[in-house]
């Protein structure tokens, strides 16, 4: 734990000894050179975990971020090329990168929860809210019906809430097509009165 922290904080062991160089060090990381990369997580792992707390914040977040860094260095060192600049720029380049994206990542499972949390918290009274007025609606109409004659209600039931044409229910009620037509209007015409639909 003492060298993970001395590590992370970038104190090296000996003050005396001199800065290694990250560009030749990634050049023998690429190799598979495992005491390079011991050499430049000594070397970088401080400057890239205070980069990345500047922008993640929490410690323990910060430093996941900082060794999945370093885990990249290990696995992509043989993309650095010095045309592109310094090793350093490179280093903190991806560090920087990996922050963001562990911020963005933090940002979007918040709006999710929050987003199913506003979800959760209106749907019973979104239900309710329907319930109520599909019931209102159903009496209201229910009340309208009773308002007709039994005629009217008769060839309207039938023509509405049964489906039937209205030729079908000048048969099935054995009176003239005209006629089923006539009360059917007057029907539908004393309901939109009584359920105050706008003509």
């Amino acid at each position: 734990m003492a060298e993970r922290a001395r590590r992370l904080s970038g104190v090296p062991d000996t003050p005396a000894e001199p800065a290694p160089d990250p560009a030749a060090l990634l050049h023998r990381v690429a190799r598979g050179d495992e005491s390079a990369f011991e050499r430049l997580y000594d070397a970088v792992s401080g400057p890239v975990f205070g980069l990345v707390r500047r922008i993640v914040r929490d410690p323990a977040q910060s430093e996941e971020v900082t060794q999945e860094v370093m885990l990249e260095l290990w696995r992509t060192a043989a993309r650095y090329s010095p045309d592109r600049g310094s090793a350093m720029t490179w280093v903190m380049t991806l560090a920087h990168r990996r922050a963001v994206d562990r911020v963005r990542s933090a940002q979007s499972a918040t709006d999710r929860e929050d987003r199913a949390h506003r979800q959760e918290a209106a749907r019973p009274f979104d239900e309710v809210a329907e319930q109520v007025s599909t019931r209102l609606e159903y009496e209201q109409v229910r009340r309208c019906l009773g308002s007709l004659t039994e005629l009217q209600r008769e060839s309207v039931e039938l023509a509405y809430y049964k489906g039937l044409t209205y030729r079908e229910v000048s048969e099935l009620l054995g009176t003239p097509l005209g006629t089923i037509k006539t009360r059917l209007r007057d029907g539908l015409i004393r309901m939109r009165d009584c359920l105050g639909v706008a003509r």
